[in-house]
């Protein structure tokens, strides 16, 4: 499986045909991990046509009122692709306030509704989330703090990936995006990524 995984920052070669393909073949699912305009998402969907499922990010205003057709939004869901069980939470640590903050109190709160479907489903395969782990590619202002329960949440449940976005980074290669956390890669998707299982 290939999977197509964006962030943050909107890649126009993304959805620029090459010889009337798309940029990048063989993709099977797309996932986005928020801060991205929902026309971006439509768009990917169009040119690729395949299933793409997304979490919000915390400048996310417009989804309400103009929510990506054809996109399935799995914020606190799980959901099941090609055997793979999937999990998402969106937003970022409360810093002023706004749309899809959360301080880390209420983060625990959603993780907890979610045990009884984790323990009836069993443990995700992949998670989809809008901000890291504390102490796991994040940075120290208070926006761009990871959340604690995150890292609570891979030690209990043992994903092999969690995919994440909002900390802004160029990367040389793709290897320096990836972080261990015992068994699970923890990758910062910034941009686009490319995960093949």
């Amino acid at each position: 499986m290939k999977i197509l995984i964006v962030a943050d920052k909107v890649t126009e070669k993304l959805l620029e045909p090459v010889k009337g393909a798309p940029f990048l073949k063989d993709i099977d699912l797309i996932m986005s991990c928020g801060d991205l305009p929902p026309e971006y998402l439509k768009n990917l969907i169009f040119r690729y046509n395949v299933p793409l499922l997304y979490i919000l990010g915390n400048h996310d205003i417009r989804y309400k009122t103009a929510p990506p057709d054809g996109c399935r939004n799995i914020d606190r869901r799980i959901v099941t692709f090609e055997e793979k069980k999937i999990i998402g939470f969106s937003g970022s640590r409360w810093y002023n306030g706004g749309v899809n903050q959360y301080t880390e109190n209420e983060m625990r709160k959603f993780i907890s509704k979610m045990r009884y479907s984790l323990w009836k489903g069993g443990s995700p395969d992949l998670v989809l989330t809008h901000a890291p782990p504390r102490h796991v590619n994040d940075a120290e202002d208070l926006c761009h703090r990871g959340f604690k329960k995150f890292n609570n949440f891979i030690n209990k449940y043992k994903p092999s990936y969690f995919l994440h976005g909002h900390i802004h980074r160029l990367f040389e290669n793709d290897s320096e995006r990836v972080s261990i956390v015992n068994t699970t890669q923890v990758i910062n998707c910034y941009g686009f990524f490319i995960l093949e299982i």
